[in-house]
């Protein structure tokens, strides 16, 4: 069964809650208050069904008061039914309701005239021109008007038929999505725990799922799930849904409204949030850099600075680029709408769409608003992932953050991705995706850093990995460097030989003072045999020489010298002659100390103990608690 969210918009005492419950047969007032004092003060629920349609009806209050309580009804809705009672024609919160309808992105709208049995024909057709004025100016040209009367029953039927009609065409067919449930109530039961119930933007959420509410990122596992009263094994988007808790510190007190109930790993609590901003024309407010506004994002609502990129200020009817700096975290995803209000007087005041949903500090000067920061709410999924990955640079994005940063269920970004992996993005072994031309980028100065060393250092082996993993700048993606190295090598521009890289098909060229080094080294360390000096020894004409270090390494490839550590080396055939003599002599033997070796390697401690930890790397011998075992038997 297809699933949609339908929502009420529209001024105090318009007729909404009755007309709900014409519709449905539920009287959505449920508070004691609401019931004495006739007036909607907190969101109310209903179910309107349809063949193969439920439709979730969230009725919100409109008096101006109750403002808040309305923007967290209206997160989520797939559809509005915008209620204008006859008799007064389009009031202020009409209009409020239908700026903020139109900031949150609904797409849909449906428009009641309640009340028709009171007034005459001709007044009717006055109020009728107005709304249809006043939402062909936020974009509804297309709406449809019908007039009812709650008390009456005329018009009602056809309305139930309209509005089953839009929602079937707005109903949500992905439930592969992230999970995200905007918390709008909790409350406890007996017996049960705590329950927090809300519209279900995205994904599904089935008994025993381990979910977080974010942003204190308190785990819970799920209990029962009930979709309008009725138990359910789990539940899908565009549904009113109840989750019932249970976990250590999901306490009533511990939940409130404008958490988010997830389960995805890489949602994150965030103080900063890059958007767009879009100021309404017609209230008379400009929005100023560093302005304190209230932020109405998903149920969450929190207060925040407004920083604007380049601007001082947005007049009414502009849209600009931005940051809030909020002053409490919240928990969003990149395309998510919201409502800026005021902080005093309260009142609506512009609409955000969030860009970067955990934003780094950006300088409103000098970073400037380009064609990635734009990518970001592009249509396309690969023009978006593409966006993501220019901003974050060297540092790449974790793969499965995409969906949260790109706005993409995450079936919709394994295309996009898999395309820019063949056209030259790396993802590390870390499971970080770095951008293609950056890879490219990196790739050519790793590249043009091998080849200035083989014309500077004809003499020298390569470089060093650990040198080219330090040319990478602080913050880039862990194994970055490895997987450029890795990728180079496979397309056969490069060898790696133990800790050296170098181009395909160089080789060492000494000169003549390299070559006498070269043959100094092999003669001093040669004749000493099993007793060569140690590094810090050698004579120090050699060690000065620049090219010491590369000669040796250029010795050590080539097997003419065997490196026991970093600071012992022997002649490799030297080195082969210890292995044989204590293979000879001690094969199969175990528990073996040091002193059990001096037959085979007749040298003192200083230089036994290195060399028996060579052969220990080598699997010559293993050592254990009781000593060494030399392998070649049992």
């Amino acid at each position: 069964m297809h699933a949609a969210i339908l929502g009420t918009a529209g001024h105090i005492d318009h007729g909404k809650t009755a007309l709900v419950g014409a519709l449905t047969g539920v009287d959505t007032d449920r508070l004691k208050e609401e019931k004495e004092r006739g007036i909607t003060i907190d969101l109310g629920f209903a179910e309107l069904r349809g063949e193969g349609l439920r439709l979730g009806v969230v009725d919100v209050p409109g008096h101006e008061g109750f403002v808040r309580n309305m923007l967290a009804g209206a997160t989520g809705m797939d559809l509005a039914l915008l209620v204008v009672a006859g008799d007064e024609g389009v009031m202020p919160q009409t209009r409020e309701h239908l700026a903020i309808l139109s900031l949150l992105g609904v797409r849909r709208l449906v428009v009641a005239i309640t009340k028709v049995d009171l007034v005459e024909a001709e007044w009717l057709e006055l109020v009728e021109d107005e709304v249809r004025e006043r939402i062909a100016d936020e974009g509804w040209e297309e709406a449809p008007i019908l007039r009812v009367s709650s008390r009456t029953g005329e018009g009602v039927e056809a309305l139930r038929e309209r509005l089953l009609s839009e929602g079937a065409a707005a109903a949500r067919g992905r439930d592969d999505d992230l999970l995200a449930l905007p918390v709008d109530r909790v409350f406890t039961v007996r017996g049960t725990g705590t329950v927090v119930t809300g519209t279900l933007l995205s994904g599904r959420v089935s008994v025993g799922d381990r979910v977080r509410l974010m942003p204190d990122g308190l785990g819970a596992r799920v209990r029962g799930v009930q979709v309008h009263g009725a138990d359910v094994e789990s539940a899908g988007p565009g549904t009113r849904t109840a989750v019932a808790l249970t976990g250590d510190g999901v306490e009533r007190q511990s939940v409130e409204r404008g958490q988010l109930l997830v389960r995805h790993p890489s949602w994150e609590a965030a103080h900063r949030v890059t958007v767009s901003f879009r100021v309404l024309p017609e209230t008379g407010w400009t929005l100023r850099h560093n302005q304190r506004v209230r932020v109405h994002l998903g149920t969450a609502e929190v207060m925040a600075r407004c920083v604007l990129f380049g601007d001082e200020e947005l007049e009414g009817g502009r849209e600009g680029w931005g940051q809030l700096r909020l002053e409490a975290p919240i928990t969003t995803r990149a395309g998510e709408r919201g409502v800026l209000r005021s902080y005093s007087p309260v009142t609506t005041i512009a609409g955000v769409r969030v860009l970067e949903p955990a934003a780094p500090r950006r300088n409103r000067r000098s970073d400037p608003v380009d064609l990635a920061l734009a990518g970001v709410v592009a249509p396309e999924p690969r023009e978006r992932v593409e966006g993501v990955l220019h901003r974050a640079g060297e540092a790449g994005v974790p793969v499965d953050a995409l969906p949260l940063l790109t706005g993409f269920a995450p079936a919709l970004l394994d295309d996009p991705v898999a395309a820019l992996r063949a056209e030259g993005a790396l993802t590390t072994a870390q499971g970080r995706l770095v951008g293609g031309p950056i890879v490219e980028r990196w790739a050519a100065e790793f590249s043009d850093t091998i080849d200035r060393a083989h014309a500077d250092r004809p003499w020298s082996p390569g470089v060093s990995l650990d040198a080219l993993r330090a040319r990478v700048p602080v913050g880039a993606a862990e194994g970055l460097a490895d997987a450029l190295i890795a990728r180079l090598e496979s397309e056969g521009a490069i060898e790696v030989r133990g800790s050296l890289v170098r181009r395909s098909g160089f080789e060492v060229v000494l000169d003549e003072d390299r070559r006498r080094l070269r043959d100094e080294l092999l003669e001093v360390i040669g004749t000493a045999g099993l007793a060569a000096p140690f590094v810090e020894e050698l004579p120090e004409r050699l060690r000065q020489d620049a090219a010491f270090e590369a000669i040796l390494a250029a010795l050590v490839e080539s097997g003419d010298l065997v490196a026991i550590d970093h600071t012992l080396y022997l002649a490799g055939a030297v080195a082969k002659e210890a292995v044989v003599e204590v293979t000879s002599r001690l094969r199969g033997r175990h528990g073996l100390g040091p002193a059990d070796f001096r037959e085979a390697l007749p040298v003192t401690r200083r230089h036994l103990l290195p060399i028996l930890t060579w052969m220990d790397r080598e699997g010559v011998t293993m050592r254990d608690a009781e000593g060494r075992t030399v392998r070649g038997s049992g």
